[in-house]
């Protein structure tokens, strides 16, 4: 089959956009190649299509386990074998998995850069036919990038265990310097760069400083009645506004990462269905989106970075259809981010006392690297060494991304209940215990299904009807399944750590001390770049992205928040400036304080029309600071 046919059969697609073809052309005559295409711009179909007509499997490699997860349900719904090495599997699950990968026409294996890092793996991955190794999220293997990974840098181990097949990274957003990095640290040979505008000639850039957030939105979302996304930093805030919105009448749902599947897919339907057509969520909120409809994306709190907010904002108008990206801000608003993030950066000092109190809290002497998972609790650790749960946690992520040690996340996971009695069973348990009696009865009227499957329960919700509290609800639940009524699986804010390396603690933390720092760099550049963005009320918004992309050849969009207020100046000034060119016909050159003088007008106005019309080049400026007519 031909390229376009694989995307017709699959992706029901009639043609390619963009730089498709051309990349799938390249990747398909074994060219190394790096993609760098916006958000929306089907970056996946670029490895995927010349996968499907390659013998083998194709080996995709991403940080985020989401996204995987995404991945392979829509490919698997489409009737392609796909699989994902997750750490949810067991040894021997792995193990079946790449069975089926040798015997079970399975053509893409998902897998995470840490989990690369197993030899066990790495072995497996030898005994595989690879037709094509996809790096997605590429940006991530540079200290520039918006998301550095240490574990990127050891995906050069596959050109050792597949030296046959050829990269293919991709990534929406990278600047030159980023480029050099990926094309560097993956070894790409001869690589094939394809590199689309940033520019999006549908999409209008506006920002509003208001001191009424809310009202503000409110405006928009009258003004503009289609599909929204509304991005907020928190999860809280997600419920929060949803929930303000919908008492204002808007058809509103949420969405953040810490939801159970079963609400988020329920969110997520409800949204793309339109039965609700306002979206408010975290950045949790994007990928395996294929909404082409979304007229407006509002940010009602500053982007963590401009990167961020290309990737987030690129998800109105995919149709091609006019519309906007919105920032809505406040001095309140800027500050709070300035704060947050000096909140979220930790330097080597704070890394290394965390690092040690870990090994400290869970008994691990130095010199020891066990093979063990750790059970953990963040909160727990934190109150037992008087510490900042959002710094505490924010080193213990550095140390992650450092593959100094895995966490297996289970925070703010749902408890899970199911009658396991027959019916008459249970109505003989609730007449013999009269306590149990009016949580039984709740239960059973509030979830349907009970019987049949484990079903997902709010404990806050279930003791607030009960009126009595969150710890006396969780004995009564543990009391039924003790006693055979319920199978019950208590919720947990618990994690599980896994060290990577040995304990030496000054020495592990010498090691990614450098790392640590260029981070941070980092992480107060790009909060400077997109506060610099925000208030920068001079520069076309569109400009201003295109120049951080290094994209140098750019001219005004006329459509952003600047540009619809400079033409709105122009207008405004046009008898200003005709007094002006009158000027000229008594004169050959004139200064600015002549001007003034001669017309009698407010020297900012004058100053202002000069300046308009010597963009519009109908002045020119001398050396002698006069103005002369062209």
């Amino acid at each position: 089959m031909k390229p376009l046919e694989i995307l017709q059969k699959y992706w029901k697609h009639d043609y390619f956009r963009n730089a498709q073809e051309e990349i799938i052309k390249a990747v398909l005559e074994n060219k190394d190649v790096l993609a760098l295409l916006p958000t929306g711009g089907g970056k996946s179909l670029c490895y995927q299509i010349p996968a499907l007509l390659k013998d083998g499997v194709c080996i995709v490699i991403t940080p985020l386990i989401a996204l995987m997860q995404d991945q392979v349900t829509s490919l698997k719904k489409k009737g392609i074998k796909a699989i994902a090495i997750t750490s949810k599997l067991s040894e021997n699950e792995i193990v079946i998995a790449f069975d089926n990968m040798l015997y079970g026409n399975v053509k893409f294996l998902y897998i995470s850069p840490e989990k690369l890092q197993s030899e066990f793996i790495q072995e497996k991955i030898k005994q595989l036919q690879v037709n094509l190794i996809a790096v997605d999220e590429a940006h991530c293997i540079s200290e520039w990038g918006h998301d550095f990974r240490p574990s990127y840098l050891q995906i050069t181990n596959l050109r050792s265990l597949q030296p046959n097949a050829n990269f293919i990274a991709v990534t929406a957003t990278a600047t030159a310097t980023v480029i050099d990095d990926i094309t560097h640290f993956l070894a790409l040979k001869d690589v094939q760069l394809f590199k689309e505008t940033f520019y999006r000639k549908n999409l209008a850039y506006q920002v509003f400083k208001t001191e009424d957030i809310l009202y503000k939105l409110q405006q928009i979302l009258n003004k503009i009645k289609a599909p929204a996304i509304i991005y907020v930093n928190t999860r809280k805030q997600t419920k929060t506004i949803s929930d303000y919105l919908q008492m204002h009448g808007f058809k509103s749902t949420y969405y953040h990462g810490g939801m159970s599947q079963e609400d988020k897919e329920i969110s997520f339907q409800n949204w793309m269905s339109e039965k609700y057509r306002i979206m408010v969520a975290t950045n949790a909120f994007g990928m395996g989106i294929d909404k082409d409809n979304v007229k407006v994306v509002v940010h009602i709190d500053v982007p963590n970075s401009i990167e961020n907010y290309v990737q987030e904002a690129g998800r109105a108008g995919r149709n091609g259809k006019k519309a906007f990206s919105v920032i809505l801000y406040n001095n309140a608003t800027i500050l709070m981010f300035e704060k947050k993030i000096e909140k979220s950066i930790v330097d080597v000092a704070y890394v290394k006392q965390i690092y040690t109190l870990l090994n400290q809290h869970l008994y691990i002497a130095k010199g020891e690297q066990s093979l063990n998972y750790y059970n953990f609790n963040l909160q727990d650790f934190c109150a037992k060494y008087k510490l900042s749960i959002i710094k505490a946690y924010t080193a213990i992520d550095i140390l992650e991304k450092e593959g100094v040690l895995l966490l297996e996340k289970h925070f703010k996971k749902r408890s899970l209940v199911q009658f396991v009695s027959k019916d008459k069973d249970v109505l003989l348990y609730s007449k013999k215990h009269k306590k149990a009696k009016a949580l039984i009865q709740l239960l059973l009227r509030s979830y349907g299904g009970i019987f049949e499957n484990l079903t997902t329960i709010n404990e806050n919700y279930l003791a607030t009807r009960l009126q009595i509290g969150k710890s006396t609800l969780i004995k009564q639940l543990k009391q039924l399944n003790k006693d055979g009524i319920i199978r019950y699986k208590n919720q947990t804010n618990n994690t599980k750590i896994l060290f990577l390396v040995m304990r030496e603690d000054a020495i592990t933390i010498n090691r990614i001390s450098r790392s640590i720092i260029q981070r941070n760099k980092v992480k107060r550049d790009k909060a400077k770049n997109i506060i610099a963005y925000i208030t920068n009320d001079k520069t076309c918004r569109s400009k201003q992205i295109l120049h951080y992309f290094e994209e140098k050849n750019t001219t005004d969009c006329d459509v952003c928040d600047i540009c619809l207020q400079k033409k709105s100046v122009q207008k405004d000034k046009k008898p200003l400036a005709e007094k002006i060119g009158l000027l000229f016909k008594e004169k050959k050159e004139i200064s600015s304080k002549e001007m003034v003088n001669l017309l009698q007008e407010k020297e900012e106005d004058v100053l202002e029309t000069i300046q308009l019309l010597l963009e519009k080049k109908i002045l020119q400026l001398t050396i002698k600071n006069t103005y002369k007519h062209i």
